[in-house]
């Protein structure tokens, strides 16, 4: 059932472009993450740095490397600036992964808040603020959970927490 409904989503979105809209929002796509890419290309290192990118834009941890942080501590920290983190560790072809994927639907001004935000946190990694990154989240109401623990030993029932 649920493969279904995604499939009629799928459709609905396509219906509701049109075939010009759908190559517009595919072009809109790859610019964005193009403009991503040049933008940050100053600061932060990928596998693929030196071609265009289609949807997506790569980077890797290896800019991060003498600052001792790592993908997950940026990531973690990119909360606190108000953005969900990009995925990262994935795709495998880059040690560190940070992978950006942003939407047809982002306009310039939202993506130069996105890359304003990632060159404040780049450069406070990189002039050593290493405090910002080693809590981060501070400001999210759950602080640095345990992802791989989680996925490992879920918790499947609640228990009201002690007072």
């Amino acid at each position: 059932m649920a493969r279904w409904a995604c499939s009629c989503a799928a459709f609905a979105y396509m219906l509701s472009h049109g075939a010009g809209g759908l190559r517009q929002a595919t072009e809109d796509a790859v610019l964005s993450a193009n403009y991503i890419r040049a933008s940050l290309k100053d600061l932060m290192s990928g596998p693929f740095a030196d071609r265009p990118c289609m949807h997506e834009v790569l980077f890797d941890e290896a800019w991060l490397e003498p600052t001792g942080l790592t993908t997950l501590d940026f990531a973690k920290a990119m909360i606190d600036e108000g953005f969900h983190p990009m995925t990262i560790y994935f795709p495998l072809v880059a040690h560190g992964a940070m992978l950006i994927e942003p939407t047809e639907s982002e306009s310039k001004a939202s993506l130069d808040l996105f890359i304003a935000a990632l060159r404040d946190l780049a450069l406070a990694a990189k002039r050593g603020d290493n405090e910002r990154f080693a809590g981060a989240p501070y400001h999210a109401p759950r602080r640095r959970l345990d992802e791989s623990r989680a996925a490992r030993n879920p918790i499947l029932k609640w228990t009201k927490p002690a007072t």
